[in-house]
């Protein structure tokens, strides 16, 4: 069991893998029609939990054939005679939500299961449509989901399956308040089965999963084990001139909720600390020259959470544990090989998940490899992030950012937001008037997301405080600021 409260799956408690073969005439046929000659390892393994109703929480990697995993089992649990939503799947992005649910429209065929694809940004009229006619199988983004659900044009009465996939990009999206939201219109937790589907199972997810998912076991598509993998291994090829800009995009991409930033020299970590600074991040420097009792105020403030990103070298980070670090960032790799294991060290601890992400040029890439093979280390190339992937992805984290703010407003602040209509259209036809725009956006992104963390409050006392367990509203993974109520107008 993790320090979380979730199972581990022992070998005598572990559900046999299937084989297509084995499945039911039903599923075969659902295979066929999606062109399956044999299961991906994350389907032999994970399709006995759905079908024993077992909850799961499955660590994969994107691409490994992980949304049959979940949508060939669900589609057999449907009763496709009852027009109810009875399997409800959460995706960060409406490109997964429509991905997801074109393998599952694939999937079901003629067999009657209909299947319904929710996101913003499009009109409401086609999910409507779908709803009445009775989707059984409901793919969406949080947001919209819970649109629906206020707007009571979706129930979840009759749910049956919850699924999140790639749970660590949604809690990294900032949709955890949606989330919980999401959680009031749901049947009694006893009577669904949880499912979440993530790369990594950092301290965030797993305080997610308690509250949504009942006694999950964990399982990880880790070689020939199945157990919790503690940290996931990945580089990036930069251009050397390019290295800090690289390193931006992907904190942007990525958006840990913290992280270690490990340097070989003291000059490189001051300059890196200078640029993430310069680009609005919350980040201080970590060298050999700091005083120690400013030494041990900086630690003091990472170990709180009160600090999101800490550069620093390898003498300077030897010694620190803290237990709820999701990332390491290696802005290059060590000179000496036995460090990266002490820097990859600093994430995956106390039964969570982390990720170790190195930058590399050209150069660079053979030492890492040298490494990776001297202590089988499984090492991920990524793509690097384009700037038109991260314009996609902040452009998506605000938009769910901001329509979550709009739904909390009432109707005397849905009136007094209306005299600005006209001047929105109005700055929406000049350049000039756009630049004011972005200006604001970038404002209320870098407030929302970039600022310092707010240090965690004092305890309530349990008779005026909530009846569940103290898990704050997330955002980037971390502690959401908490708002006085709005004054009215008088």
């Amino acid at each position: 069991m993790t320090a979380d409260g979730q199972h581990i799956i022992e070998p005598q408690d572990r559900l046999p893998e299937t084989c297509l073969d084995e499945l039911s005439s039903r599923m075969k046929e659902a295979a066929a029609r999606a062109g399956w000659s044999e299961l991906m390892p994350v389907q032999a393994r994970a399709i006995p939990y759905v079908l024993h109703k077992r909850d799961l929480m499955c660590q994969s990697r994107t691409g490994s054939g992980k949304t049959g995993a979940f949508v060939l089992p669900i589609i057999e649990r449907i009763d496709a005679s009852n027009i109810a939503t009875q399997a409800l799947v959460l995706v960060p992005t409406r490109e997964l939500a429509s991905q997801v649910s074109s393998d599952a429209k694939t999937l079901a065929g003629n067999s009657g299961v209909r299947v319904a694809s929710v996101y913003g940004g499009v009109g409401y009229g086609p999910q409507l449509k779908a709803f009445q006619e009775g989707a059984q199988i409901v793919v969406g983004t949080p947001g919209r989901i819970l649109d629906h659900l206020i707007r009571r044009t979706l129930s979840l009465n009759g749910l049956k399956i919850l699924v999140f996939d790639e749970a660590d990009r949604m809690l990294s999206m900032g949709f955890y308040p949606d989330m919980k939201r999401i959680q009031e219109f749901l049947p009694d937790r006893h009577k669904i089965n949880g499912y979440m589907f993530s790369a990594t199972f950092p301290s965030q997810v797993l305080r997610l999963a308690r509250q949504f998912l009942s006694k999950p076991e964990l399982l990880s598509l880790s070689k020939d084990h199945v157990h919790v993998a503690e940290t996931e291994h990945s580089y990036y090829i930069t251009p050397p001139m390019e290295k800090d800009r690289c390193l931006v995009r992907i904190i942007e991409l990525v958006n840990p909720a913290s992280a270690i930033i490990f340097c070989n020299t003291k000059a490189q970590v001051h300059y890196v600390n200078t640029v993430l600074q310069r680009f609005g991040y919350d980040a201080d420097e970590l060298s050999a020259d700091l005083k120690q009792r400013s030494r041990e105020k900086l630690l003091e403030r990472l170990r709180k959470g009160q600090l999101r990103f800490l550069v620093a070298t390898d003498l300077a980070a030897r010694g620190i544990d803290i237990h709820e670090l999701s990332h390491v960032i290696q802005y290059e790799p060590p000179e000496d090989p036995e460090s990266y294991i002490h820097r990859a060290g600093r994430t995956g601890r106390a039964g969570a998940t982390g990720e170790a992400i190195t930058l590399v040029s050209g150069q660079e890439q053979s030492e890492l490899m040298r490494i990776g093979r001297r202590f089988s280390i499984d090492l991920q190339q990524r793509e690097l992030p384009a700037d038109e992937d991260v314009e996609r992805v902040v452009a998506e984290r605000l938009t769910a950012l901001l329509e979550s703010r709009l739904r909390d407003r009432d109707k005397l602040q849905a009136e007094r937001m209306r005299r600005f209509l006209p001047l929105t259209r109005f700055l929406h036809e000049s350049d000039e008037g756009q630049a004011l725009l972005a200006m604001m956006l970038d404002d209320y992104y870098q407030q929302t997301l970039h600022a310092p963390p707010v240090p965690p409050e004092e305890p309530v006392p349990p008779e005026k405080g909530p009846t569940e367990s103290d898990d704050r509203p997330m955002q980037s993974g971390r502690p959401r600021r908490r708002r006085g109520k709005p004054k009215q107008n008088r």
